[in-house]
């Protein structure tokens, strides 16, 4: 799950270091994306979905196309939400990037697009097409560039407090509307025996996930938009040093680990909300369903979602979420690309699309309707509609900008949660790194 965005840096390093040696170093002519592929070799894909429950869809898919078609053999490479980043720069600094790639939006996937291996799905992909038009647009256009679609979007992420309905009843806590309110209700979940809000930051993406839903309410859009491009940024609204202060506040106030955060795995806190030790945990709706289990305290009757709510008087827009899909690119020096393609439309059919969405998988499709009642758990269908209603979704931070960039604010976010650093020495540091990156 964990947006990475995580670790953006490494793997978009690697990119532009690797570009010219990828796919086997040679060029390959653009394929007619359009025509029926030929049914035979091997197909290579490197996904995001290894471990349980995850790492049998993209495996029991392989096993029926090659069904459909007995010549195509598969290259399955699964990968973890922190090393997919490092598999990726590995496979790119070794001419190897596979048929098909997962890809995070934002800065992360335009360094694949700038450096000729994304393949320009348009053709097959654009919204006015048979396939594109069974995708979410605002999905698509997440991985556009100059009116080109660059990649599948495989299903839709965003960012959420779920909250345990029982504690927050027994501590006379109402879900907060306000980021005052939540700040308020902290010592009063935490007199129940709990931690208020369970935080491992040991990685530091889940720091900059707060970090930039605080950013969307404190900076209007426009501004934020300038200052993710080096060349227009100047990183001086106020509303940014308002949101670090803020997000020290949230960590010294409502978590339990406070400082030594930045020693705690996610996966700890998400452990200690399934456990019923914790009254809140800042998700994705890609977690909903891992935190609610059949072996789980937390029931799916007590797990309800909010979002983070706006700090009062806020700059920006408070009906924004903090939300990307995540997808799959095609590697344009590919051989395969056709076949790529053709394998990737037959992943994303509605069929398997509520597969996807539904038990044990419970990844929001991307597709039109495969997220329903019937296919997924209230709290995920709950999620794919705010974020379907939101004003305006906010890429991670750690993607939307370069990586220099982001290697600043992940340090930074490190630094306030420790609080060897303050925000303005902080932001400081981001502008710097920021200027230097022009």
């Amino acid at each position: 799950m964990k947006n990475i965005r995580r670790g953006v840096c490494a793997v978009a390093a690697a990119a532009v270091m690797g570009l010219t040696a990828c796919g086997g170093g040679t060029d390959v002519e653009a394929a007619d994306l359009t025509a029926t592929p030929e049914y035979e070799g091997t197909l290579s894909i490197l996904t995001k979905f290894g471990g349980e429950p995850l790492s049998p869809y993209f495996e029991d898919l392989a096993a029926e196309y090659t069904s459909l078609h007995p010549e195509v053999d598969f290259e399955i490479i699964q990968e973890t939400d922190q090393s997919v980043k490092d598999k990726t720069k590995t496979l790119v600094a070794s001419s190897a990037l596979p048929d098909i790639y997962f890809s995070w939006t934002g800065d992360y996937a335009d360094k694949f697009i700038e450096g000729g291996l994304a393949t320009d799905l348009s053709a097959v992909l654009s919204p006015d097409t048979e396939w594109g038009s069974t995708f979410g647009q605002a999905s698509l256009d997440a991985f556009a560039e100059d009116g080109k679609y660059y990649a599948v979007p495989l299903y839709n992420n965003g960012k959420f407090m779920g909250y345990n309905k029982s504690i927050f009843d027994e501590a006379g806590v109402a879900v907060p509307t306000t980021f005052e309110e939540l700040i308020a209700a902290c010592p009063k979940l935490e007199a129940q025996g709990v931690e208020p809000l369970a935080f491992g930051n040991k990685d530091g993406w889940p720091g900059l996930h707060v970090l930039q839903q605080l950013f969307a309410y404190n900076v209007p859009q426009d501004v934020l938009e300038k200052d993710f491009v080096p060349a227009t940024a100047s990183w001086d609204h106020p509303g940014y040093v308002k949101s670090l202060e803020e997000f020290q506040t949230l960590v010294q106030e409502c978590t339990g680990t406070g400082t030594d955060s930045n020693g705690v795995l996610y996966s700890t806190a998400q452990q200690a909300q399934s456990a019923g030790k914790a009254a809140m945990y800042f998700q994705e709706i890609l977690e909903f369903d891992s935190v609610v289990t059949d072996s789980s305290e937390i029931t799916a009757d007590d797990f309800g979602i909010f979002a983070l709510p706006a700090p009062e008087g806020a700059e920006g827009d408070a009906a924004a979420l903090e939300g990307s899909p995540e997808g799959l690119m095609v590697n344009a020096r590919s051989p395969r690309q056709a076949l790529a393609v053709d394998f990737l439309r037959f992943a994303t059919s509605k069929a398997n699309a509520e597969t996807l969405a539904g038990a044990p998988f419970s990844q929001p499709s991307t597709i039109v309707g495969a997220v329903s009642a019937s296919t997924a758990s209230p709290a995920v269908v709950e999620g794919v509609s705010q974020l379907n209603e939101a004003s305006y979704l906010l890429g991670w931070l750690d993607a939307v900008t370069v990586p220099e960039v982001a290697d600043a604010w992940l340090a930074g976010g490190e630094a306030l949660v420790s609080g060897s650093e303050t925000p303005e020495e902080v932001l400081g540091n981001v502008r710097a790194a920021s200027d230097s990156a022009e």
